[in-house]
């Protein structure tokens, strides 16, 4: 007799579609719990730039462009003015200290030294006239001194009897007084006429010493104007080559007008414009460095000038052991400036990434180099080739430093 047989609830078909479910909603779990949930985009490495993050030697420095020109330039200008009558010398020409350059003709600065030398002659007359004078009084003085004293010794004599025949009473007592009066009398005229000519000597002493220092302003005056009568005739004040000469016979110039100049050949310097965001780094004894026809040069700052013109600021570089040879007024030089020590420090090649992050953080790319994530880094100082890290990257790490632009915000890149 048959027996029914239990139907298997636990089949193989269904353990087995069981157990995948499982597994499908373990992998989800997994998936949403432990799971890699950052944002990913596929780059492909032809398309990027990656960098080797290194140590070594760090200096910051900026590129500055410098012309070359003379380290002495003297420039001529018309001290008086007037109409240009001769011209001496062309630009261009080597010329010495001393070399005539060109002349001017001044009419108005002729008749101005006319009158002051007839003012000069007038004032000389007068000193004359007057130490003449002064000296005629005196002798009148003197001749009048030596009359008194000969009236003052006769009288005295008189005086002198009367009183001697007074004493005997041998004389009405009228005519010694009559003596004695006429005795006081020249004594007071003496001492009044002496008093006169001490106030007249000192009078006419004053009144010479006042002349005599007009006198001498007045020549004082006079020299001066002489000497911008020889400022007529331009002069070169130093030996050197006169590069520009701006007059032609017939054009008048007025006094102080830029008429050229002259610089000197036996050395150079550089004159840079640098950007003002670094007037407080630039300082006095700084070097710089750069290359002319493959051959290295050094230059240091010699002088600074604060104003800033549209944005820039100038400085004076001077060349240190020597000057390039072949170098030439006006050319162009591109000069690594130094701003710091050169020092240790972990380096990154420059690229386009810091546009776009600001250099806070960088694509690092992990040791197999299949994907690269982002990572905070902090830049310190940099110069046209490196960044200075200061934190966040180690030597030997890889770095995407090209642009980021079309990487949006995603956290990871896959790398193909």
């Amino acid at each position: 007799m048959d027996r029914p047989l239990k139907k298997k609830k636990w089949t193989v078909k269904k353990i087995i579609g069981l157990s995948l479910i499982l597994i499908f909603v373990f992998f989800i779990v997994y998936t949403f719990i432990f799971g890699d949930s950052s944002s990913k985009l596929n780059v492909e490495l032809d398309r990027i730039t990656i960098s080797t993050v290194t140590q070594g030697e760090f200096q910051e420095f900026i590129p500055i462009i410098g012309n070359v020109m003379p380290i002495v330039t003297v420039y001529l200008d018309a001290i008086e003015g007037g109409r240009v009558e001769e011209k001496f010398l062309e630009a261009g020409a080597l010329v010495k200290k001393g070399d005539n350059i060109l002349r001017f003709g001044n009419t108005d600065l002729l008749l101005n030294i006319m009158w002051r030398e007839a003012e000069f002659f007038e004032q000389s007359n007068n000193l004359r006239n007057t130490r003449l004078l002064m000296e005629q009084s005196r002798l009148s003085l003197m001749g009048q001194l030596n009359q008194l004293d000969f009236q003052i010794k006769t009288q005295k004599r008189v005086y002198e009897r009367q009183k001697e025949l007074a004493d005997k009473n041998l004389v009405a007592l009228q005519e010694y007084e009559q003596a004695k009066d006429q005795y006081d009398y020249y004594l007071k005229q003496k001492e009044l006429a002496v008093e006169s000519y001490k106030q007249d000597s000192l009078f006419r002493h004053i009144q010479i010493e006042q002349l005599q220092s007009s006198l001498n302003r007045m020549q004082a005056n006079l020299d001066v104007v002489k000497q911008k009568l020889e400022s007529l005739t331009l002069h070169a004040p130093i030996s050197g080559l006169l590069t520009s000469l701006n007059a032609e016979i017939g054009e008048s110039k007025r006094p102080g007008e830029r008429l050229g100049q002259i610089d000197v050949l036996d050395s150079f310097k550089v004159r840079a414009g640098i950007d003002e965001y670094y007037i407080a780094r630039v300082e006095v004894g700084r070097t710089g460095s750069g290359d002319l026809s493959g051959e290295p040069y050094s230059l240091v700052v010699k002088k600074i000038y604060p104003e800033v013109r549209e944005g820039r600021f100038e400085v004076d570089l001077y060349f240190v052991g020597g000057t390039p040879i072949g170098i030439r007024r006006g050319q162009t030089l591109h000069i690594r400036l130094n701003l710091g020590d050169l020092k240790e420090a972990i380096l990154l090649t420059k690229g386009g990434f810091y546009q776009r992050t600001g250099g806070q953080w960088v694509y690092v790319l992990d040791k197999s180099e299949g994907f690269a994530y982002k990572r905070k880094i902090r830049i310190g100082q940099q110069n046209t080739q490196v960044y200075e890290i200061l934190e966040g990257l180690e030597p030997g790490e890889k770095v995407i430093t090209s642009s980021y632009d079309n990487f949006g915000d995603k956290d990871k890149l896959i790398l193909k």
